[in-house]
């Protein structure tokens, strides 16, 4: 078990999990981990063939027209995990941004999270407000309260599989050599791997690796101070987990203005429509087949039934 004390009222076996399944992976090798916000990205993920997803922090934020400053409840990231873990078996690792508070903040954060099915959770060292990772302006807590953090968070998950990550913004706020000794602060305080954000060329990535070898993330969101490296690049040099926390978000969220801007001036979507998920298409990934053929077994003695998934054509 990995916690103790009043977290050891429940066992999990570790090879049933979800911590356990991302923990494999990565045994192996990198893997690409998209960031996706509802069910149907989730599963278009897992039909692609990716072999985990992200929560991102930024993306739930903006999805609710808020910006990264740490605004978001753990209410809302728990349900928004919850949904997610419940549509797919693809291992999600969660962004938990600075825990929602001090380090007896973080067991409940860790608990709510892993009890929701996440595979995993990175939590940061910035002080709240935080701010998105590659803006100017963030402060850091001392390392001695991330450390305080990180050994809460260890102790509080029920199974040792699931991942903890530090994640240490120090690269735009005290430089790389500060970076790197935070992040063997937390190692040393049980973290499991090690989330750079904000490194600023291949040569501080390659690094960093170098100066810390554990399970790495790599953060290649767009727009950003990172440079947007290859993903077999970024494997070669120790990388395990390769973050693409929004770019699903911003090619949905760019498509819709689009839509929205056609609609307007031409007043129909005939324009829109090849660039659409068919009905048929939404209708597979959401398992419309099955739902109607259960209805009809589950009703098939009553003769006035009427199944309620009968598609009338008519349906959006």
């Amino acid at each position: 078990m990995g916690g103790h004390g009043a977290y050891q009222e429940r066992s999990v076996m570790a090879h049933d999990s979800a911590g356990g399944k991302l923990r494999r992976l990565i045994q192996t090798g990198a893997i690409q981990v998209p960031g996706v916000l509802d069910a149907v990205q989730a599963r278009l993920a897992e039909r692609l063939g990716y072999a985990a997803i992200y929560l991102s922090g930024a993306a739930l934020s903006a999805s609710l027209g808020l910006p990264d400053v740490g605004l978001i409840t753990l209410t809302e990231l728990t349900e928004r995990v919850r949904g997610l873990c419940g549509v797919t078996d693809l291992p999600l690792l969660v962004d938990a941004d600075t825990g929602f508070g001090e380090p007896i903040n973080v067991e409940r954060t860790v608990r709510l999270v892993e009890s929701a099915g996440a595979a995993g959770l990175h939590l940061e060292d910035q002080e709240l407000p935080k701010r998105c990772g590659h803006l100017s302006g963030k402060r850091l807590v001392p390392t001695a309260l991330m450390v305080q953090k990180i050994r809460a968070a260890v102790a509080a998950r029920r199974n040792p599989d699931f991942l903890i990550l530090a994640r240490t913004d120090a690269r735009s706020v005290e430089g790389l050599e500060a970076a790197v000794a935070r992040a063997q602060a937390y190692l040393a305080a049980g973290a499991d791997g090690i989330f750079p954000e904000a490194l600023e060329s291949a040569e501080e990535f390659a690094a960093f690796a170098r100066a810390v070898p554990t399970i790495l993330v790599a953060n290649m969101t767009e727009f950003g101070r990172s440079p947007l490296l290859d993903f077999s690049r970024l494997a070669e040099l120790g990388y395990r987990i390769i973050l693409y926390p929004v770019t699903l978000q911003r090619l949905a969220w760019k498509a819709t203005e689009e839509g929205l801007r056609v609609l307007r001036e031409q007043g129909h979507q005939r324009f829109l429509v090849a660039h659409m998920l068919t009905r048929q298409e939404l209708y597979d990934l959401l398992g419309y087949r099955d739902y109607e053929e259960r209805d009809r077994r589950y009703f098939a003695a009553s003769s006035d039934h009427k199944p309620t998934c009968q598609n009338s054509g008519n349906s959006p």
